[in-house]
């Protein structure tokens, strides 16, 4: 790859107008009125990224981004840009892609296990109270005392039967558990189930490092979400983005100030995040965004106004383009003032009015500049993007999808013996589940893994119950299926206990960043 500057040209207006990849991961800002050139402002900013090396992730909302898989051709109106802007040349150029989708239907499955969710985050889906909220914790907690692997919806829903048949010891234990509680988290289910979570929730689940993948031209692949269908969900679709940011902070290592960032990460409909939020979970994201600055990736947040991002979130944001408002509501006067304040003023131009005057592909700009002070606003016109600007055809997609790094790997779903398998055997042969935990002292690698030993003729009193720090059941790998890899299995749980043993969080549950840090 020939060397770039070390910026990535946005706009062109007195001058050029570049974002400098050393503060790309300072995190950004994308606003506008629908129909303004939000999406082609996204889709230049992810080229310029990837151009440099670096992977990005967005959801494709409105179908169009896809485009970005084939080279642009030049058209009228592509023309009459180029002219406007003084570009003599353009060479359409495909950028290389990886498509996604929860449904699996336009890109490769995306799947991630219940245990790997967590307690909090499915809350958030499920729309549950407080009090649901805190029997939902309960049933992962036995859970992971029963050493019972939560994958799926299947799993869920029998820990929960399992928890209301037991409710009362299990309620001395751990708290009172109700009946109308259980209820209502499985009526919450099934309409989760009804939205897409069966095919959420499974394995092979969804590797991070996949998305982290480097062209051999040396550019980095551009991660496309289709959420078209998905965005009619508007919790599980912001949930999970939130997950997969929660992971990206959890899982990254530090590494200070880089000279590009290590992932970019573009959150469309952002409003949708924060829409109902309970403000300790708003003070979390922002912490999250704050902090994972330091692990190299780049949260940039694309709305319609700059209101719909919370102030405390909305001070973290260094890089910002704003592009038409219309002000025929009050609200969209409040909306305008709002945007015209978090820039530093320009004394040659009225931000306030100028906002309204924008035309299409026309916005008002600023990146942070050296010494990482915010820059003075300038209005500017988005240069074109080098590809397709629209969507794509299902032959070229199905093209797309054949030549991913990943293709084969998701396609094929697998359901390996896990915490409904397990209930079921126990329903079925009540004294062996006890047995088998009494013969390896509650450690053995084979339960609940391998099937229950057969009763011995007399059978020994139980043990005392043993003291240990519980494990993070979220096996990543091998995810074999239960019929020809038992042994992996096997070693799985083994690799989840060495990384448990030994670490003073005791018997805290850990389930994904934002799970410890907002749990009440």
């Amino acid at each position: 790859m020939a060397q770039l500057a070390p910026e990535i040209v946005i706009a062109k207006g007195n001058a050029d107008y570049a974002l400098l990849n050393k503060y790309g991961n300072r995190h950004g800002l994308i606003t506008g009125a629908t129909g303004t050139g939000k999406t082609v402002s996204l889709q230049v900013l992810a080229e310029g990224f990837a151009a440099h090396g670096v992977p990005v992730f967005m959801a494709d909302v409105k179908g169009d981004i896809a485009g970005m898989s084939q080279a642009g051709t030049l058209t009228d109106k592509m023309q009459n840009r180029l002219r406007l802007l003084g570009i003599d040349s353009f060479e359409g150029q495909a950028n290389h892609c990886v498509f996604w989708d929860i449904y699996g239907q336009k890109g490769h499955p995306l799947r991630t296990t219940i245990s790997e969710m967590g307690p909090i985050l499915l809350s958030r889906i499920l729309g549950l109270n407080e009090t649901q909220e805190g029997v939902l914790n309960v049933a992962f907690r036995v859970a992971d005392d029963e050493q019972l692997l939560l994958l799926d919806m299947a799993d869920l829903r029998a820990m929960l039967t399992y928890v209301s048949d037991n409710a009362k010891s299990i309620s001395a234990d751990y708290g009172l558990v109700s009946g109308q509680s259980i209820a209502a988290i499985q009526r919450s289910l099934l309409t989760l189930e009804d939205q897409g979570g069966e095919q959420f929730f499974g394995e092979p689940a969804f590797e991070l490092r996949d998305i982290f993948a480097i062209a051999p031209d040396g550019r980095g692949v551009i991660n496309v979400m289709a959420a078209d269908q998905l965005i009619l969900k508007p919790k599980l679709y912001s949930t999970f983005l939130l997950w997969l940011l929660s992971e990206l902070f959890e899982q990254l290592p530090e590494v200070g100030d880089l000279d590009k960032p290590r992932m970019v990460f573009f959150f469309d409909e952002a409003h949708l995040l924060f829409t109902d939020a309970d403000p300790s979970l708003i003070q979390r994201i922002e912490q999250v965004v704050r902090l994972i600055r330091s692990k190299g990736v780049g949260v940039y947040f694309i709305s319609q106004n700059p209101d719909d991002v919370p102030e405390v979130i909305l001070g973290q944001l260094g890089n910002r383009i704003q592009h038409a408002l219309r002000a025929f509501t009050p609200r969209d006067q409040k909306a305008v003032r709002v945007a015209a304040e978090t820039f530093v003023q320009n004394p040659q131009l009225n931000t306030e009015a100028v906002i309204t005057q924008l035309g299409v592909g026309e916005a008002l700009i600023s990146f942070l500049a050296e010494g990482g002070v915010p820059s003075m606003v300038q209005r500017a016109y988005i240069v074109p993007p080098v590809s397709r600007i629209g969507a794509i055809s299902e032959e070229e997609r199905k093209a797309v999808l054949e030549r991913s790094p990943v293709a084969g790997k998701y396609e094929q779903s697998i359901n390996r013996e896990s915490a409904a398998e397990r209930l079921q055997q126990r329903h079925e042969t009540p004294e062996s589940a006890p047995q088998a935990e009494a013969a390896s002292g509650g450690w053995s690698l084979g339960w609940p893994f391998s099937k229950p030993s057969p009763p011995a003729a007399t059978p020994p009193p139980p043990p005392p119950r043993a003291v240990r720090t519980e494990p993070r059941l979220e096996p990543k790998e091998p995810r074999v299926a239960r019929t020809s890899q038992r042994q992996g299995v096997a070693e799985t749980f083994a690799k989840s206990v060495m990384r448990t043993v030994g670490s003073q969080l005791g018997r805290q549950l850990i389930r994904g960043v934002l799970g410890a840090l907002i749990r009440r």
